[in-house]
């Protein structure tokens, strides 16, 4: 088994950075079935602005907000404007890797499809 990229949505625009939370990442739901991601995933996050890396997990934000909101310690990574790749991965066994495409979407202004 090796870990391949699963889907990715790249250059999203943070819209919310929420201390007072548990923790996680809120993503819009469209963007979310885009990129065939869903809540509870384990994703990586990076940010463009400041090389920040990390990883939490999804939860499911409301559908066609554009909502990219880093909840909890990670919002002390972040800074609303910032610019996003979220990353998933997956286990697959070596041949299946070598034909699998991953998702990856590049949302428009705004975190819109």
């Amino acid at each position: 088994m090796i870990e391949v990229l699963k889907s990715k949505l790249h250059r999203v625009v943070v819209t919310e950075a929420n201390l007072d939370y548990m923790g996680s990442i809120t993503i819009d739901e469209a963007l979310l079935e885009a990129a065939g991601m869903i809540a509870g995933e384990k994703v990586q996050i990076v940010d463009n602005n400041n090389g920040e890396r990390l990883e939490t997990y999804i939860i499911k934000g409301e559908r066609n907000s554009g909502c990219i909101c880093l909840n909890g310690a990670a919002a002390r990574k972040v800074q609303v404007g910032d610019i996003l790749i979220i990353i998933s991965y997956a286990l697959m066994d070596f041949e299946e890797a070598k034909h699998f495409e991953p998702k990856v979407v590049f949302p428009k202004s705004g975190n819109k499809l």
